[in-house]
């Protein structure tokens, strides 16, 4: 489960949006001719300046994992939507009092939309990666990188939150769950925070547990975090996950809780720090 935004985003009240005239010019072409991304097996990523001026470079696709297209986002999305369904983090913005009156094919469909904006926006900033046929996704921010600014919350189409979000569930996004997020990432890393590699979402298919496909796609990345002697950083919203993220080396540091629907919604902050090749032999 994902701080996919900074706390010092806020709703945006208008799709206008004020950009200087370099990135105006970027904000036209994103509008009217978003190309697919065709990622080749190893990328360069430049972190955001102020942070570091070394490149992240991604790790190479092995084991059949291998990276989602802007072309593709519909299917992840829907593979997240999946796994997702019954999550109460994932639920906590959609199962809310001033939508009580909407179906569950409205909140299904609001359930999937949110999830596809997400993943979308880590197509651009971040690591989205698969395993068969959509039977896994994960989504990850590599160091250095957020999703923070307006070309991409504009071409996502986070921006239409906004409107999509009841009242209370826009409440519970922005005033709560993104604050909380951010400020525990920062509390649990410290000056470390800019240098982690965060899993923002891991699902797999109820069709298609118990293959190792979560296994695939988290030590897709482990591996170059340890090379680089980088933690990894995750929230697990299920209570169950926890033993299993340990098998990959995470350990929980504190639980934090939503408490906006009358009840603690919990989240399970688990740290990676990184494994020495010598102790890996060992």
């Amino acid at each position: 489960m994902a701080k996919t935004l900074s706390s010092v985003i806020t709703p945006v009240t208008s799709c206008n949006f004020t950009v200087e005239s370099k990135s105006s010019s970027a904000l036209k072409s994103a509008t009217t001719n978003i190309r697919v991304n065709e990622m080749p097996a190893s990328i360069r990523i430049l972190k955001q300046k102020g942070k570091t001026d070394a490149a992240t470079l991604l790790p190479p696709l092995t084991d059949g994992v291998r990276v989602v297209t802007a072309a593709e986002y519909k299917r992840a999305a829907e593979c997240l939507a999946e796994a997702f369904g019954q999550d109460d983090v994932a639920r906590y913005f959609i199962d809310v009092p001033d939508r009580v009156h909407w179906t569950e094919e409205q909140k299904w469909a609001l359930h999937v939309e949110i999830l596809e904006y997400i993943t979308y926006a880590h197509i651009l900033k971040g690591l989205v990666t698969t395993v068969g046929d959509f039977e896994a996704v994960a989504l990850w921010m590599p160091p250095g990188q957020n999703m923070d600014d307006y070309l991409t919350i504009f071409r996502s189409g986070m921006w239409r939150l906004n409107y999509r979000l009841s009242a209370e569930g826009k409440r519970r996004f922005f005033d709560e769950f993104l604050p909380l997020l951010h400020d525990t990432m920062h509390t649990t890393l410290g000056a470390r925070e800019h240098e982690a590699w965060y899993l923002v979402y891991l699902g797999t298919k109820p069709s298609g547990r118990g293959n190792g496909h979560a296994r695939k796609l988290i030590e897709h990345v482990t591996r170059l975090a340890d090379g680089e002697g980088r933690p990894c950083y995750l929230e697990s919203s299920n209570a169950s996950n926890p033993p299993i993220y340990r098998k990959f080396g995470f350990e929980e540091t504190r639980r934090i809780c939503l408490q906006r629907g009358g009840r603690n919604v919990p989240l399970d902050i688990m740290v990676r720090e990184p494994v020495a090749k010598e102790k890996k032999r060992t």
